[in-house]
């Protein structure tokens, strides 16, 4: 009798190591993201479609924002950016829950984060945070309400100023953990919050939007996510060998390859935006069109003077950078911009070399031809009207669904 006790509870302690390891192959996938934006920008022609100043700090108040999952997962963590802050931030309280309308919340699904273990942390200047994960049953394409306090003056914020979702700002008070926030101020910009990240399956991976104005989705309809990341986060969603696959929007409008201006130059962000985001496995980069139409427009300086070949470079240390991080490149080639505020036939000649590079080089692990979507058949230096914002540069709702219909989901599913 003590013998079968004994290998009896021999057997239970062999199998949990196993259950364990099980268990262990979740891992951590960023399931949204956005870029933090520095707002102080040198003196320089505005970029097209500019976002307005934002609102940039907050004494005593709380903020709730909106974020739009991609993938599910049970539980969650989130990160916060004091990228461009002046000082160290305080965050009094953070909460997480799902959002049901406005800046209303579902009942029962209130979480109270910690960073470290504690509710209340400052984040120094320049850096991030991490918090402790919390059990939180989120579905694919939910919309999640995310609330910070500031007891103390919180100094310029770090934001991400086309957010097209609107945060509600409380009077005064912590409101965090509130049903909602009563008589709010209200902005279209995320504050501080960087990427959600969800415990995944082991098969699950994210893709990283990576671009500019076109793809942070500007000039798209505000809070209906018709950017083109949105619009086929909800194709991979529906396929079902892409389910399990996250897409992040890191695009910043008004970014350039090579130089500074509406955020960090994108190589000089790279490594931030794209290697160290959770669980990424492909990076898609649409950008070089405010380069070119920076350095080759009207009113181009030659201290913005640009060619195909130093686009092409920064395109190169990118693809390297990535493939040695075991990331797909796929790269995705410039829409057409003839009538934007900034067009010239010498950038246009610019865009259609660098077009081609991208088309037949070989240097990308897959190619998205953009430009082949949204050219007018007639004109192919223009949009296709039914596709154009109409600013000739941006598309509209129409224009951006109709490059996430264009984008081949396999490129996500060969080995």
């Amino acid at each position: 009798m003590t013998r079968r006790i004994v290998a009896v509870f021999f057997v239970v302690v062999l199998l949990a190591p196993f259950a364990g390891a099980q268990n262990r192959q979740d891992h951590w996938v960023a399931t949204w993201a956005a870029s933090p934006l520095l707002r102080a920008i040198p003196a320089q022609q505005p970029p097209p479609n500019a976002p307005p100043p934002a609102v940039n700090s907050f004494r005593n108040q709380t903020v709730r924002m909106v974020v739009r999952t991609s993938i599910g997962g049970r539980r969650v963590r989130l990160q916060l950016s004091n990228a461009f802050g002046t000082a160290p931030v305080t965050v009094g309280s953070a909460h997480i829950a799902l959002r049901s309308k406005d800046s209303g919340i579902v009942e029962g699904t209130d979480r109270a984060l910690s960073f470290s273990g504690k509710p209340s942390f400052t984040i120094p200047q320049g850096a991030l945070a991490v918090s402790d994960p919390v059990d939180l049953n989120l579905t694919p394409l939910s919309d999640v309400a995310i609330s910070l306090y500031f007891p103390n003056d919180s100094g310029p914020a770090t934001i991400h100023a086309t957010a097209l979702r609107t945060a509600y700002i409380s009077k005064e008070g912590d409101m965090t953990g509130q049903p909602m926030i009563s008589d709010p101020t209200t902005s279209q910009n995320w504050y501080w919050i960087s990427s959600l990240d969800v415990l995944a399956p082991a098969d699950a991976g994210a893709i990283v939007a990576f671009g500019d104005s076109i793809t942070d989705g500007a000039r798209s309809t505000p809070e209906m996510n018709r950017s083109w990341p949105s619009m086929l986060a909800q194709r991979l969603l529906a396929g079902k060998d892409t389910a399990n696959i996250a897409i992040i929007n890191h695009g910043i409008s008004g970014n350039r390859l090579l130089r500074d201006g509406a955020g960090p130059n994108a190589l000089a962000r790279f490594d931030r935006d794209v290697l160290s985001q959770a669980g990424v496995k492909w990076v898609m980069i649409l950008e070089g069109i405010n380069d070119i139409g920076l350095g080759a427009g009207p009113n181009a300086s030659p201290a913005n003077a640009v060619t195909a070949d130093d686009l092409i470079g920064a395109l190169r240390q990118m693809i390297e950078r990535a493939h040695t991080r075991g990331l797909k490149v796929i790269g995705c080639t410039l829409t057409p911009y003839t009538g934007a505020g900034y067009a010239s036939e010498r950038g246009d000649a610019i865009r259609e070399a660098l077009n081609q590079w991208i088309r037949t080089s070989g240097a990308f692990d897959a190619v998205i031809d953009f430009d082949a979507v949204a050219r007018d058949p007639k004109n192919p230096k223009q949009f296709r009207t039914d596709y154009d914002s109409g600013d000739h540069l941006h598309p509209g709702d129409v224009g951006y669904k109709a490059m996430a219909d264009a984008i081949d989901l396999k490129v996500f599913t060969k080995k």
